[in-house]
């Protein structure tokens, strides 16, 4: 700047390409659990929910209606500090019986079969009163029913938080929280994955924009909507720079999956929200998807 001092000028885009995006570590693991929710706008308060547990091995599934809050999150703490939640006379113990209805089933491997539960009609209960609320409508544990196979999977248990409508809260049926309990002490709540998927529809079949929206206020209302970006659906499930590559890498903290392994290296922003990348992970190495592809081949 005419004192003869040498200066290197470099533009803003220049430094942010220089700054590298951490790849996290994963481990891999086996659930032995599954569990949907097959028929959703049929479910309520009054008239009960179908739910179809799909397990790897043979387990028990306990319906636990109107649990405490409170109760519950402090059991998942006495699973990492106290002794592993992974019967569920276990967790009993944990929620001292904070619940108005337990309900129990046996479900074999494999079996798909759809369990009905419902409330009592002498509970008398049409709703859980108003947000923020002291109890679940519904908590869905399912355990491992064979004590040796607890020594073979590091999944021992799973917790499932169903939202039910009732007279005072409409909001549709929903997996409001699952969270995966581990022997080792740990606990790690699960979380979606943003893909886009092979449909050009933007809402389901059952659910219409001004549906979404008004579902939207109400979780916001509830303190249940997470900050999550808005979703976009594309024809493929190919990266969503090049067009080519399968997508394979998933973007933190934002979770959108939607870069291949070529392009993942060339952004410190995600292409779909605009947020800064803290970390990244693959979903399969490279030896996976070489194994796939001649598999299909």
């Amino acid at each position: 700047f005419g004192l003869g001092v040498p200066v290197i000028l470099r533009n803003s885009e220049e430094t942010e390409s220089s700054r590298r995006v951490l790849k996290k570590r994963m481990r891999q693991v086996k659930n032995p659990f599954g569990l949907e929710i097959p028929h959703p706008a049929t479910a309520s308060v009054t008239k009960g929910i179908t739910l179809t547990p799909d397990c790897l091995e043979d387990c028990r599934l306990t319906c636990y209606w109107g649990c405490s809050v409170q109760k519950l999150h402090e059991a998942l703490q006495k699973h990492v500090y106290c002794f592993r939640i992974k019967t569920p006379q276990a967790l009993e113990d944990a929620l001292y019986s904070e619940y108005l209805y337990r309900q129990q089933y046996f479900i074999k491997k494999n079996d798909k079969e759809e369990k009905y539960c419902q409330l009592p009609e002498d509970a008398q209960v049409v709703d859980f009163g108003p947000v923020p609320r002291s109890r679940y409508p519904l908590v869905a544990l399912l355990t491992l029913a064979d004590e040796e196979d607890r020594e073979i999977y590091d999944i021992i248990s799973m917790v499932a938080v169903i939202h039910i409508p009732d007279e005072s809260y409409r909001l549709p049926c929903r997996v409001l929280y699952q969270y995966l309990l581990l022997a080792q002490g740990q606990y790690h709540d699960l979380k979606q994955l943003f893909m886009s998927a092979n449909s050009t529809a933007p809402y389901s079949s059952d659910t219409f924009p001004g549906e979404k929206s008004t579902n939207r206020s109400l979780l916001e209302k509830a303190g249940l909507a997470e900050d999550e970006p808005e979703l976009h659906e594309e024809n493929s499930k190919d990266c969503v720079v090049c067009q080519n590559g399968t997508v394979n890498w998933v973007l933190l903290p934002c979770r959108h999956t939607c870069l291949c392994d070529g392009c993942i290296k060339y952004f410190q922003q995600c292409p779909m929200c605009r947020q800064f990348v803290q970390e990244s992970f693959p979903l399969c190495n490279k030896k996976e998807q070489d194994e796939d592809e001649s598999a299909h081949i």
